[in-house]
């Protein structure tokens, strides 16, 4: 496959993005929390990885971490175009609201606000923290993959995640919340954000 790549072969280069579209897309995903920003990253990941190609190691296993390295970089490139069109639009005259009684539109809506949820609990992290814990945790990478996708050492993808643990770890230790009652406020919403982001942790890296 390295070596099919390398030549530019585009059957290989299709097969790959088969094996992997949907692993760069979730990580993409993690990282931005937005689908079209996450399915734009997608798509500038293998176009990058294509113009690429001939920088892939002839020797070596599965090409995945180099994909997820490129889609990381991509992933932080869409959120910085997102913070500066959110800034953008802060100074613009706020648009009518549109009314969408539709049961699809509410639907997605829904996952919407639990992918920001989580995101913007995983947001309190540093973003090299945030970027190990998506690589190894989420597309279950191992640390040496990890390192080879973000061209650090080894070490340095261990430490990063144990701070990303503990930094979530602090996170959802807060007061818990009562089983009859609904979240109220700021702090109900901390609270929720901070348990989803444990879940996010609860598998192991292998």
């Amino acid at each position: 496959m390295r070596a099919r790549i390398r030549a530019g072969d585009p059957a290989a280069f299709a097969d790959l993005y088969d094996q992997n579209a949907r692993a760069v897309y979730s990580h993409a995903l993690r990282l931005t929390g937005n689908w079209s920003e996450a399915e734009e990253a997608m798509s500038e990941t293998f176009l990058a990885a294509w113009r690429a190609r001939e920088s892939v190691e002839p020797e070596g296993g599965s090409l995945k971490p180099w994909l997820l390295g490129i889609a990381t970089h991509k992933a932080h490139n869409a959120n910085r175009r997102l913070r500066r069109r959110l800034a953008f639009l802060t100074r613009s005259p706020e648009p009518r609201p549109v009314e969408d009684f539709a049961d699809e539109t509410a639907g997605r809506i829904d996952d919407a606000r639990r992918l920001a949820v989580v995101h913007e609990a995983l947001r309190q992290l540093r973003r090299s923290d945030r970027e190990v814990l998506a690589l190894c945790v989420a597309s279950g990478l191992d640390y040496q993959q990890a390192a080879e996708a973000l061209g650090i050492p080894v070490g340095t993808v261990r430490s990063r995640l144990s701070r990303a643990r503990a930094r979530l770890a602090r996170l959802s230790s807060g007061r818990p919340r009562r089983e009859t009652a609904e979240p109220r406020g700021p702090r109900g919403e901390m609270e929720s954000e901070a348990a989803l982001a444990a879940l996010f942790l609860q598998e192991e890296t292998r």
